[in-house]
């Protein structure tokens, strides 16, 4: 238990101390006029209250990630702890701190646009393509699942029409000027789903809860040994420790904070509430069951059909904390994905207006490039559920890979101390890499996991070559 209140302690003293660092290193100016005030158009641009920016953002970011991708991490074992901690400050949060302040500083421009800037058009062009099908594919996953979801808790209602309700809620957020739905609805879920998370940290402490400790080393624990730690606890963790989709929900909230001091609080501020709240839900899964074994043999007794973060977190809650538990149980495997699911197409839609250079706020030009967003997601929608998640942990990861690399050659440009993106962005490279040649098919390649290590690391070293080049031709010009 002890060794849990430091790994608290720990996030808590990283947005404190490292928070602190990387403002310094990126430079925050409280005079510069933001997005928001210099370009407000009622529609994406809209000055907000940092409070409210903060919940959005942190609602934004946190979909199932948090709950569900740290109750998964914890079948690997106490290792994923250090994770979740090391990740979130050291990476997550660097990650979305200066995603979101490139994005302010460039007028609120998208992810495709600020990579493309760093990496060049060619870049700029692949990343457009891909930054667009993994928000339909979030969007897509972020129907699906919690409609399956509300319609075993609704037996007059099937999945169909579920799919329907959200898909018409999706439509909604997408096009509607961000503080009229968005802005109001959202504060208020980003504020239960935290405090969700404080009522199971509370029954931890109340029912003395056997959390593990790290006194294994990184023993794997998972029953299945084919599922090694490395790269695969990395990528089941992603949102409670780094991720690419971040990166893309930032620069919507770029567009809507005041001013630029308000940037920690908003981007890595989040980050680290979205790691607690992973660690806590990572703490709970391994604890409530007696040991990690007992949660395998909890998974392992499920139906194959069951979505298995889904059940632990409906059993934990409504054991610990009772009728108000499973109703917050409801909030944080249905709303919470929901509320990331229609972000993600709203972002879609501006990542195609930025690099297209339509105005947005006319409602005509906004339906014109969302119909299409639209008829996309619901042709992914036919896709199975399992297959999308897979290709989803993936396509995440190595978009915080492009970020990464993008953030390190901005830093580089500004003659900026770029060692703090560099580190992460090597370790990232290495791990999405070898996930997709170690990985079982079909979201993997399936080689050898020794082969798959030799390969990550002949990709990252040539990465980080082309990396070294391109600085010494910075240095010289």
């Amino acid at each position: 238990m002890f060794t849990f209140i430091g790994y608290l302690a720990l996030l808590i003293g990283g947005y404190i101390v490292y928070g602190a660092v990387v403002e310094r290193i990126f430079g925050i100016d409280r005079s510069r006029p933001t997005p928001a005030i210099a370009m407000n158009d009622g529609v994406d641009y809209v000055p907000m209250p940092w409070w409210r920016v903060f919940l959005i953002q942190f609602l934004n970011i946190a979909g199932l990630g948090p709950i569900f991708g740290a109750i998964m991490g914890m079948m690997y074992g106490p290792a994923a702890f250090l994770w979740i901690v090391l990740g979130t400050i050291f990476a997550g949060g660097v990650h979305d701190y200066f995603s979101g302040m490139m994005s302010v500083r460039e007028r609120g421009a998208s992810l495709p646009e600020l990579i493309g800037n760093e990496l060049g058009k060619y870049i700029k062009l692949f990343m457009r393509l891909f930054s667009v099908l993994l928000m339909v594919l979030v969007g897509a996953v972020f129907i699906s699942g919690p409609a399956g979801l509300l319609a075993g808790l609704t037996p007059g209602i099937s999945a169909l029409i579920w799919t329907a309700i959200i898909f018409a809620y999706y439509v909604l957020a997408t096009l509607l000027p961000i503080d009229k739905l968005i802005g109001k609805i959202y504060p208020i879920f980003g504020a239960a789903l935290l405090f969700m998370a404080v009522g199971i940290l509370f029954a931890l402490f109340w029912n003395k809860a056997p959390i593990p400790e790290l006194t294994a080393g990184f023993a794997n624990s998972n029953p299945n040994k084919s599922l090694h730690i490395f790269p695969m606890m990395f990528v089941s963790i992603a949102c409670g420790a780094i991720s690419g989709f971040h990166a893309t929900q930032s620069p919507m909230m770029a567009r809507c904070i005041k001013n630029e001091k308000y940037g920690r609080r908003c981007f890595y501020g989040a980050m680290v509430a979205e790691g607690v709240v992973a660690l806590i839900w990572a703490a709970a899964a391994s604890s409530f069951f007696g040991s990690v074994e007992g949660l395998h043999k909890f998974v392992a007794d499920l139906p194959a059909t069951a979505n298995k973060g889904a059940e632990v977190v409906n059993l934990i809650s409504n054991r610990w904390l009772g009728v108000v538990g499973g109703v917050l149980a409801i909030l944080g495997v249905v709303a919470a994905p929901i509320t990331s699911g229609d972000t993600a197409l709203r972002s879609a839609r501006l990542i195609v207006a930025d690099f297209l250079h339509l105005n947005q706020k006319s409602i005509a030009k906004r339906l014109m490039i969302s119909i299409p967003i639209f008829v996309l997601t619901f042709v992914i929608l036919n896709m199975d559920f399992d297959v999308l998640w897979r290709y989803f942990a993936w396509c995440n990861q190595t978009l915080a890979v492009f970020t990464l690399w993008a953030i390190t050659a901005y830093l580089c440009r500004l003659r900026k101390f770029y060692f703090i993106t560099l580190v992460p962005a090597i370790f990232m490279t290495y791990v999405s890499s070898t996930y997709l040649f170690a990985a079982a098919r079909p979201e993997g390649i399936g080689l050898p996991y020794e082969t798959a290590l030799i390969v990550g690391a002949g990709i990252t070293t040539a990465v980080f070559s082309v990396f070294v080049v391109s600085l010494k031709k910075l240095q010289k010009n």
